[in-house]
Parts: C-alpha cells; structure tokens; sequence
C-alpha cells in the first residue's frame, strides 16, 4: 500500500516551490538533487529546512521539492514557506510552533518596477545646475 504523500506550495520574490513530504528516513531532494548540491552554501541551506528544525521533524520525514524561478534566496524561502504548508497537512497540531516563528506567512516583498525618467526604481538622475 502506497505511503500517503502530504503537498504544500511556497512562494517568495518569483520563486515558487511544490513541496511533498511522506514519513521515511530523512532524505530531502530537490529538483531530483540531493540538497547540499542545489543549495551548496550552509546558511541559505539551513534557511529552507527551518519548518524541520523547529518541529523536530529532520530525521523522520522524506521530502520531495521542485523549486523554480528567481535566484537562490528566494527559492530558499519558497521552500521554508512551502515546507511549513506541508506539514501543517501532515500534522495540524505543528500549527502554533509554524505560526509562531512565522513560516506560515507569505512574503510579500518583491523587487519594485523601473519607473520612466528614473536610473532606478526610485533613483532619479544627478541634477545638474549647468
């Protein structure tokens, strides 16, 4: 009989991750690749499996990721938010430990648009007197 797989999807910036977790040893891939190569540097690592650290779930749960869009960071976060979804479906009482360190909250913050005349989003050109 098939394990029952748990989904949950995280957003951050323009990344977007679809999570599955099922009960097993522990491995986490994402994009068919084993973590430490996708995300190579400790911290944005230990980023995306705080979900894990904080329910003390690490060892016991397998996770499945397929991640895509934006840079590193935000791919990160998509999956720390979209890790959090997946196990509030596997375990509804994980939700105040979730909620209180904030892994259930989208993060709003994106990259605002060029505006015309301006060098940046809000920078506009050196005046120049003469």
């Amino acid at each position: 009989m098939a394990e029952t797989v748990y989904r949950g999807t995280g957003r951050r910036k323009r990344s977007v991750a679809r999570v599955m977790i099922q009960s097993g040893q522990g491995r986490i891939m994402v994009n068919g690749r084993e973590i430490e190569n996708y995300f190579p540097v400790e911290i944005i690592r230990q980023q995306a499996l705080l979900p894990l650290n904080e329910t003390q779930l690490s060892g016991r749960i397998d996770v499945r990721v397929n991640v895509f869009g934006g840079g590193v960071s935000g791919q990160a976060g998509a999956v720390r938010h979209g890790l959090a979804r997946a196990l509030l479906a596997y375990d509804s009482g994980l939700r105040p430990a979730l909620k209180a360190a904030g892994f259930l909250t989208r993060d709003s913050r994106k990259v605002e648009r060029k505006k015309a005349g301006l060098k940046k989003a809000r920078r506009a050109p050196q005046f120049s007197k003469r």
